[in-house]
């Protein structure tokens, strides 16, 4: 028998897990520090030595300075590698396996909250988290570069070609949304290692550990194709995206295997907590 006015799909509101999950001191602290990476990165350029270079074989930082975009296109090639899949697994580490270990997990589903959405409720909130915090660093860079900088056209990386400032802005934003994609694999994982372990700081690190060491086998030569299917090996395909002509073959490549690795660790990740016995 069900309870008189019982209804499971109006337990644990997203706006109340939104709440909860932003009050969190790692939620502001997270941000506050995506937020300010940018500022830092300018004052670094304008207190440090201007290695500027005229010609081919500019790398991205030597075009830091030209302006905005360019500035904003650095700042995400330094922080995607690890900052912003630190965040990714924190917000979605932390989400689960926080409850558990404050022994409020069991409290929850004896309100009763079905488990199934209690997981899916918390997997909405850390995934939106999660894509707020990879959007925080490009847009602040956009910002603090076109204040610092100015908002001049666009040069590339390696040719030097220059592009329309107009021209690159919509494919700026394919360039934030392929950094969300790519990121799904650490979100994925860290979930499913927060509803497995009641240590917050384990799943964390878990996730983490999953990068730096994808990152190391990619640059075994010796694997040879076998390193296409790691999942960061498609992380710096974006580049692609802003060249004269762009080349979006590895950018759907890294898309359809971060969408595979996140369907079947998120599929593992219910499996798991149905069965789970909450004893936290």
């Amino acid at each position: 028998m069900t309870a008189t006015g019982y209804a499971p799909g109006r337990t644990l509101p997203l706006r109340v897990e939104f709440v909860r999950q932003f009050r969190r001191r790692r939620t502001m602290v997270m941000f506050g520090l995506l937020a300010a990476l940018p500022w830092i990165l300018v004052v670094a350029f304008q207190f440090g030595p201007n290695n500027n270079r005229n010609g081919n074989g500019l790398r991205i930082s030597d075009l830091a300075m030209e302006g905005g975009l360019n500035f904003a296109a650095f700042a995400l090639s330094v922080s995607a590698s690890f900052l912003l899949m630190v965040a990714v697994a924190l917000f979605c580490g932390d989400t689960v396996a926080s409850e558990a270990n404050w022994s409020s997990l069991r409290y929850l589903l004896a309100a009763p909250i079905p488990r199934d959405r209690l997981l899916r409720q918390k997997l909405i909130v850390a995934l939106t988290y999660s894509a707020a915090a990879v959007t925080v660093v490009p847009v602040m860079a956009v910002l603090a570069g076109t204040l610092a900088f100015g908002w001049n056209d666009v040069r590339v990386p390696g040719t030097g070609e220059v592009i329309a400032a107009l021209d690159v802005l919509p494919k700026f934003g394919i360039v934030i949304l392929y950094a969300m994609v790519t990121n799904l694999v650490v979100a994925s994982l860290a979930f499913l290692l927060s509803v497995s372990t009641d240590s917050p700081l384990g799943a964390v690190g878990g996730a983490v550990g999953l990068v730096i060491v994808s990152t190391i086998l990619q640059a075994v030569e010796a694997l040879g194709g076998l390193r296409e299917f790691l999942p960061t090996f498609w992380n710096t395909a974006w580049l692609d995206a802003l060249a004269p002509v762009p080349d979006y073959s590895g950018m759907i490549k890294g898309t359809a295997i971060a969408v595979t690795y996140a369907a079947v660790l998120l599929a593992f990740a219910f499996r798991r907590f149905r069965r789970k016995d909450v004893v936290s």
